[in-house]
């Protein structure tokens, strides 16, 4: 698929109301390439929750996107989204910002700390 992350889709529903769509990520799997998008339109709906859709080519060499109607094919594909999340969140934890804050708690000083400080000054 030659569209990039951010870029935007209007899909069609069977009513024919036009809907847009950002796309969040295209991955491969198992030699067929699938799009994930969220709704770019406001709703009152989970703003975490994304549609994924098989990418194919038309009689033309363009790229059209459809349902994944098979149900196991369907549980690959969520199984495989859900480990691209869980790499992203690892990816996205700083270990070093978690060390961080560790040592700020610990050159924070126990209350009454300031008292024994002014005796033995004096």
């Amino acid at each position: 698929m030659e569209h990039e992350e951010g870029d935007f889709v209007v899909l069609t529903d069977e009513n024919g109301e036009e809907h847009e769509f950002e796309l969040v990520d295209v991955f491969d799997l198992d030699g067929k390439e699938y799009a994930v998008l969220a709704s770019a339109e406001d709703s009152d709906e989970d703003d975490d929750e994304a549609i994924v859709l098989r990418v194919e080519r038309d009689a033309e060499g363009q790229d059209m996107l459809v349902d994944i109607e098979d149900d196991e094919e369907w549980e690959r594909v969520a199984a495989r989204w859900d480990e691209i999340l869980e790499e992203e969140s690892v990816l996205e934890w700083d270990p070093e910002e978690d060390e961080d804050d560790e040592e700020d708690e610990d050159e924070e000083e126990e209350p009454g700390d300031e008292e024994d400080d002014e005796d033995r000054r004096g």
